[in-house]
């Protein structure tokens, strides 16, 4: 699986590599950062770079194109920090408390370090953005490699359906790794998310 939560999601104009595309995002990105990501309009940054509402459009259908694509930067930085703490666990149980543990993490320092991107994030899970609903398959399906390599081990149990074992999990987790709800969570942690690991674990015991 690509470590890229985006493929062919964004809806955009002009050479998708041209530099000017990567300056609109950069700049989109500090003013959604400064401003908020609702009180910004494409005028907004037409003026931050110096461009024309027109040629932005060149490059952007939207307002919400050029979230869309900050919002996939964003979370493919959050699945590399679950996807690199996961291959350092030494067993599948491991593995799956440094899913949970990490994917909380990550989207709480979000939280805390860019408050504004963070609503961004958020703002595209209520309204299943492609970016939020590619990350949440690409968490599926790295929550399914775990629990493969965990019956595989014999360390979980294997009567229950892969696919349904996979979607109560990762609903189980859902309020610690989801921006639109973890906002919610915070102050339940870490206890909560620990809590929750440890009863799913116990669920999956042979």
């Amino acid at each position: 699986m690509s470590n890229q939560t985006t493929s062919n999601a964004v809806s955009t104009r002009g050479p998708t590599e041209h530099a000017v595309r990567d300056q609109i995002i950069k700049a989109a990105h500090e003013c959604f950062s400064h401003y908020g990501y609702a009180k910004t309009t494409v005028a907004d940054l037409a003026r931050e770079i110096g461009f024309s509402k027109a040629y932005i459009y060149r490059f952007f259908e939207s307002k919400q194109a050029i979230g869309e694509a900050i919002c996939a930067d964003c979370l493919d930085d959050l699945l590399g920090q679950v996807r690199e703490a996961v291959d350092q666990g030494e067993s599948a149980t491991d593995k799956l408390r440094r899913f949970s543990g990490t994917v909380t993490t990550a989207g709480v320092d979000l939280f805390f370090v860019d408050r504004k991107l963070y609503e961004i994030a958020a703002l595209a899970s209520a309204n299943r953005w492609f970016a939020a609903q590619a990350y949440s398959e690409a968490l599926k399906g790295l929550l399914e490699d775990i629990l493969k390599e965990g019956r595989e081990s014999g360390e979980f149990e294997r009567k229950t359906p892969l696919d349904l074992t996979r979607q109560s999990i990762f609903y189980a987790f859902l309020p610690f790794m989801d921006p639109l709800f973890l906002e919610h969570s915070i102050k339940l942690l870490p206890e909560a998310q620990v809590e929750v690991t440890n009863l799913v674990l116990r669920s999956l015991a042979p």
